[in-house]
Parts: C-alpha cells; structure tokens; sequence
C-alpha cells in the first residue's frame, strides 16, 4: 500500500514568481512576491521556483532576488530553487540562500545564442562547471532542457538531439532533468515518445520533471501524458501567468490550481490544498491588474468543498 501511495504521488513546483512574473508587464515589489511564494506554500506546495538570479537590465522583474530570498519563510517546510544562467548567477544564489538551483541548458543553437548568447556547447560547458561548485556546497541541481518539444527559430527538434544534449548535461550528475515545453507547442504522443527517450539515455538515477506552457492549449493534456510515461515532478504557475520573454508568444504556463484537481480527479496525491489556491488567484488578479488564463478560478471545484 505504501508503495503504491507513493506512485500515486506527483510533485508540483510553483514557478509563478518566477517564469510567471518574469514575462508580465506588471512589476511586484519584493513584499507581493514574498506574499505570493508564502500563499503557495501553505497551501501545501513544497517546491517553489521563487527567484532568478539573471541580468537586472534584462529581466528587471528579478532585479530584487536578493531581497526576496532574504523574506521568504524558513519554517513551513519549503524548499526555495534559484534559476541561474552562469557561474555569477551562481554565486549569488549561494550567498542568497537557495535551497535548490535550476540550470538552463537550451538544446537548440540559435534560440540558446537568443536567449543566453552562447551555443548549445557553451551552455553544457557553464552546467558542468556550476555542476562542480555545487556538489561542494551540497546544493540539488537540476538542469532545465529548454527547447525540447519544438524551437521559436530552428522549428522542429529531432529527438536524437534532444537525447545528445541530455546525455551530455548528464554526464555531470543532475539530480534531476526538466523537458521543458517552452513554445507551447507539444502534443501527448510526442511528451510519451521524448520522455520514453530521455529516461532510456540517462537512466534511472537522474529524476525527470516536465515543464509545458499552454500556448496552444494542449498543455494539461501533456501533463497527463507525462505522468502517465512515469514523470511524478510538474511545474505549473498559479493562474496559468507566465511565459518566456525571449520567445516569440511563448504564452501561458499551465495554471497550478487547474492542474492540481486535474491530478487529484484522476487519483494522484498532490498534497496540496486546492481551495487555497483557488482562493489566491483573485487576490493575484488583483495585484498584477489583469485577468489570469487559469479556469478553475472561474468555474468553481467541483463537487464544491
């Protein structure tokens, strides 16, 4: 029976006060972000993408990463990941305090020369350096694979590419390895045939997380393909906010409340307090002064708690 709670167990990582706010026009002071990450954790998520430590001038919404680390709640339980791009970013999230760091290692050369300003082989070149620095200081890594279902530039991506470069960011020791949908553009079929791939190139001791936006709706399909090919880690963003701000109309996460009663209606523990988020997304409307995509919201949980 134990055994089978914990295959019933899929993990969600909130990343709304990342991914989610990096890309919207609103700009929350470090007090709102600090309120949004300390709503999402006592609502029961555990895992909280809260920070970026990334050009200011670039992505000013994450100007204040310091300063939100240095708020956040120590005692509920949570563990608090910083998205870093290079060995500074690194640094700094050493010093701030970050619990987890989130590498980004896009597996196309013209998107990562976009989005980073390097080739995919500089990319794994900067992961396995961070790689080194962090099993010193005892940090979990885990390394985002951007670009895995589809590129904003070069089109379709192989599967034996993204099997390549997967392999490669794996040879230096992950704990863990995120197929990140960043356009928007995956379909079930294929999230099954590139999960299957990437766990058959670099086994079993490396976990797998999936990361979907729904650009074009198919993106809660894709979370029930990948939990159903065995992935038990999904990022999702409260209200469905977010996206990336270097791909052209990468909208759209998959909202966490809408995928927290998708999983928990088809029989999986979440440990998450549904209504509690479903509460926040208002207060989130609010503050950023715009409606969020997420429906649930909108509909109501059903049967009604």
């Amino acid at each position: 029976m134990e055994s089978e709670r914990i295959a019933d167990h899929v993990e969600i990582v909130e990343v709304a006060a990342r991914d989610g706010l990096q890309s919207d026009p609103s700009m929350l002071d470090t007090a709102t972000k600090v309120e949004l990450i300390t709503r999402a954790v006592a609502a029961g998520i555990r895992r909280v993408e809260a920070v970026s430590f990334v050009n200011p001038n670039r992505v000013p919404q994450m100007a204040d990463a310091e300063s939100v680390m240095a708020s956040l709640p120590r005692d509920l339980g949570a563990s608090y990941i910083g998205l870093v791009l290079n060995r500074r970013g690194f640094d700094r999230a050493v010093a701030a305090g970050v619990d987890e760091i989130n590498v980004v290692v896009v597996v196309t050369d013209t998107f990562a020369e976009r989005n980073q300003g390097t080739d995919t082989d500089g990319l794994v070149a900067v992961w396995a350096d961070i790689a080194d620095a962090a099993r010193q200081v005892g940090l979990f890594t885990s390394v985002t694979l951007s670009a895995s279902f589809g590129c904003p530039y070069e089109g379709e991506v192989p599967v034996s590419r993204l099997v390549e470069v997967a392999e490669r960011v794996a040879a230096h020791a992950p704990d863990e390895l995120a197929l990140a949908d960043s356009i928007g553009v995956a379909v079930p079929t294929d999230v099954a045939r590139r999960v299957d791939a990437v766990r058959e190139a670099v086994g079993d001791s490396i976990g797998l997380r999936c990361h979907f936006h729904n650009t074009r709706n198919t993106g809660l399909a894709n979370a029930v393909a990948a939990v159903e090919s065995g992935v038990r880690v999904l990022d999702s963003s409260l209200g469905g906010v977010g996206g990336c701000p270097f791909a052209p109309n990468a909208t759209g996460n998959i909202p966490t409340e809408d995928l927290v009663y998708l999983l928990e209606r088809m029989g999986h523990h979440t440990g998450v307090d549904l209504d509690a988020l479903v509460a926040t997304v208002p207060w989130m409307e609010g503050v950023l002064e715009h409606p969020t995509p997420g429906l649930l919201a909108k509909a109501g949980v059903f049967p009604s708690h």
